[in-house]
């Protein structure tokens, strides 16, 4: 299960790498009033971060034990 696990991440790594290099140009992009011109590389870098970041403070909000749970444990 974990050389699956592996060969999965490297597989989605590489795809990700090929997008991101197959993307280059400059586009525009609009942000609340504001108008940015980035590569979009950039663009999606900070958009993949923003979805892990929000990933991960959605699985810890998820994932963690009520405090209440805990202090009846330990009695």
């Amino acid at each position: 299960m974990k050389k699956a696990k592996v060969i999965g991440i490297i597989i989605i790594s590489l795809l990700v790498l090929i997008i991101f290099l197959q993307n280059t140009q400059s586009a525009e992009t609009k942000l609340l009033f504001m108008t940015i011109k980035m590569p979009i590389v950039i663009l999606l870098m900070l958009t993949v971060l923003m979805g892990y970041i929000g990933g991960l403070v959605t699985a810890s909000y998820v994932l963690r034990k009520p405090i209440k749970a805990e202090a009846k444990d330990q009695r």
